[in-house]
């Protein structure tokens, strides 16, 4: 495709203007923008993480009669919509532009976050929560598909890394907030927090961030361009893209399934194992902060050694450090093996979206994050179902960890697969730049 940039083009548009196909240098506007899309998966990662650390108060607080089993139902409901805004929100990302995609995926999490403070019972909870995720789940994609393009391909996969240490950041968030709020104010508190999202950092992204669309032949020719250059699932799911976006969706499955079963249920499983609820939101903090010190420590790696390798390791390191978990070592080896847990499962989730960024060319981009991310939504609606199950059955605690680390080994080994059908194969679709 042949671009014919202006010769008095500016580094970035105003905020709201289309992008040029090309990405831009690093400027400091695009710093900016980087910024708030990182924001925005700060209250992502919070939103996420906040149903762990109240639910305990809703099944004994509330008097809605939630049980174990139906309190994990109810996790998963927000996971249910995310995987559904996953899904649409990279391809309307694809198609309408980042940037409206993003505002529009963060006002919706902000608003039914907030109701969800106000919820009278659990179905209206679970309604809201739903609806929630919606926007939750399309924020990821899309964001990541707009920083993509900010950035030189060179740093793409680094910061690709980086932006998603908002998540656990988020989460750490929500731990630690939980230790003094839920005691003094309720567990509605917590929901509350999504005030500071919708007036403060929507407004901000309504400043900074620009524009970007599908690159203009694209767009241009969609009545009459070839399934390789035509943006969608079709061309995703053919070749020669078919086997390796396969690979991912499933390998962001299982991880997610451990990721996201971890952080809804641990700090109820560390209470099951005697702990009390302040201790038990610790060990929810050091999972989230051992995400943290993983998206850096794995943004440098993935640079290193590549994304895709790198991640097989983080990925065998949650299986070993959760199976650690179950020999029920001294209370320093739990919380070490915690942030080894969190280094692994949310590194590895990382490391995935990175590959995918860096593997798919600018029209497919934010419809191969939607796709990857919208399966793999699938393990992240499971886990919490499944923790509930296997507690309401009686296998205890360690039933838990087993299952986590079962996942995270099969997506080690599903990554095996991924680094070696990439070696083997780099598309490059004819008539598109890879930017």
């Amino acid at each position: 495709m042949n671009h014919t940039p202006s010769a008095a083009a500016p580094e970035l548009p105003m905020p709201g203007a289309a992008l040029p196909p090309a990405a831009p240098r690093f400027s400091k506007q695009s710093a900016l923008a980087v910024l708030v899309c990182w924001l925005l998966v700060v209250f992502d990662g919070y939103d996420l993480i906040v149903y762990g650390t109240v639910q305990s108060a809703l099944i004994n607080d509330t008097g809605w009669g939630l049980t174990k089993a139906t309190a994990g139902t109810v996790g998963s409901m927000a996971f249910a919509g995310m995987m559904i805004g996953a899904v649409f929100a990279g391809r309307m990302a694809d198609t309408w532009g980042r940037r409206r995609t993003i505002l529009g995926c963060a006002v919706v999490f902000s608003v039914f976050t907030i109701l969800c403070a106000f919820a009278p019972n659990a179905y209206t909870f679970g309604a809201l929560r739903l609806l929630a995720g919606i926007g939750l789940g399309g924020l990821v994609p899309s964001a990541n598909a707009l920083v993509a393009e900010l950035v030189p391909a060179k740093w793409r996969s680094t910061i690709a890394t980086l932006m998603m240490s908002g998540v656990p950041i988020g989460g750490s968030l929500a731990a630690l907030a939980g230790i003094p709020l839920i005691p003094a104010y309720g567990w509605q508190v917590m929901f509350l927090v999504a005030v500071v999202a919708l007036a403060v950092v929507i407004p901000l992204g309504v400043g900074f961030l620009p524009e970007t669309l599908p690159p203009a032949g694209v767009r241009q020719a969609a009545g009459t361009a070839t399934p390789e250059t035509r943006p969608g699932f079709r061309s995703l799911l053919r070749a020669p893209y078919l086997g390796v976006s396969v690979l991912y969706a499933v390998a962001t499955l299982v991880t997610l399934f451990a990721w996201y079963g971890l952080g809804t249920w641990l700090p109820n499983l560390m209470q099951l194992a005697g702990y009390n609820l302040g201790s038990a939101l610790t060990f929810a903090l050091a999972l989230n902060l051992g995400a943290v010190v993983g998206s850096v420590a794995t943004a440098w790696a993935g640079t290193r050694f590549g994304p895709v390798p790198t991640a097989v390791a983080a990925a065998a390191v949650a299986a070993v450090a959760l199976l650690v978990l179950v020999t029920g070592p001294p209370v320093t080896v739990v919380y070490l093996m915690l942030v080894l847990a969190g280094v692994g499962t949310h590194g590895t989730q990382c490391l995935v979206i990175a590959a995918v960024a860096s593997h798919y060319p600018a029209h497919l981009r934010g419809t191969a994050l939607g796709w990857a991310l919208g399966v793999g939504r699938i393990g992240a609606v499971a886990a919490p179902q499944a923790g509930g199950l296997l507690l309401a059955a009686g296998l205890g605690v360690n039933s838990n960890f087993l299952a986590f680390a079962g996942a995270a080994a099969v997506a080690a080994l599903l990554l095996v697969v991924v680094g070696a059908k990439t070696i083997r194969t780099t598309p490059t679709p004819v008539g598109v730049n890879n930017v």
